[in-house]
């Protein structure tokens, strides 16, 4: 586990935590923290020496050498993905819809969508928050049996129960937040969070 300090990244993040932030407002930091995180957590790549020819003259240059392939945990890890698409515009993208579900005691999967060929990619797992761990490790799971490479999850917010929860069940995955906060509620909300990311997203009431 990482948290990424920097100060530009640490003030986006005070201003999503701000409830009067308005839903357009949240979903622009949002992107913006996105990029810098997947900024950060590319600068490990492995790369490959490549031959090419500027204007001028002839010389080598790094390209990345691994597969990337990022997915969204849906639905607010939907604003995280254009962010990070601007640094790996090509990279492949999938899709994970999961829930956890208070009455029945577990999560729920409604969408799982990857591109083909995913085995042997690096993926970047997209979720603005790690609350209990539920989702993240069932998605986890998920994308191990299709034999991907490394996962990195990127996530603005963490739990200590949920950031623990993933270090014992999944520890060969790296987690890059902005902040590791103690304390969850009763809803399973992250304390003092940013609310429900997904409501602030897109300004909808949760009924």
């Amino acid at each position: 586990m990482t948290v990424f300090d920097h100060p530009l990244a640490q003030d986006k993040l005070t201003q999503i935590r701000d409830k009067d932030t308005s839903p357009d407002q949240f979903r622009r930091l949002v992107t913006e923290l996105a990029e810098m995180l997947m900024v950060e957590a590319t600068k490990t790549l492995e790369t490959k020496e490549v031959k090419v020819e500027t204007p001028l003259a002839k010389t080598t240059g790094l390209r990345i050498a691994e597969k990337i392939t990022l997915i969204p945990i849906m639905r607010a890890g939907l604003a995280m993905l254009e962010g990070a698409h601007r640094v790996m515009s090509g990279a492949g993208v999938g899709h994970i819809g999961i829930y956890r579900d208070k009455l029945v005691n577990n999560t729920v999967e409604y969408y799982f969508r990857l591109p083909s060929n995913v085995k042997g990619h690096h993926i970047f797992l997209l979720d603005p928050m790690l609350a209990t761990g539920d989702t993240a490790s069932a998605a986890i799971s998920r994308l191990k049996q299709y034999e991907v490479g490394p996962i990195t999850f990127l996530t603005l917010l963490s739990s200590k129960p949920g950031m623990e929860r993933i270090q014992k069940e999944h520890p060969d995955v790296k987690v890059l937040t902005l902040s590791v906060e103690s304390e969850l509620d009763d809803r399973g909300y992250i304390l003092p969070g940013v609310g429900d990311a997904g409501d602030r997203i897109y300004g909808t009431v949760d009924h």
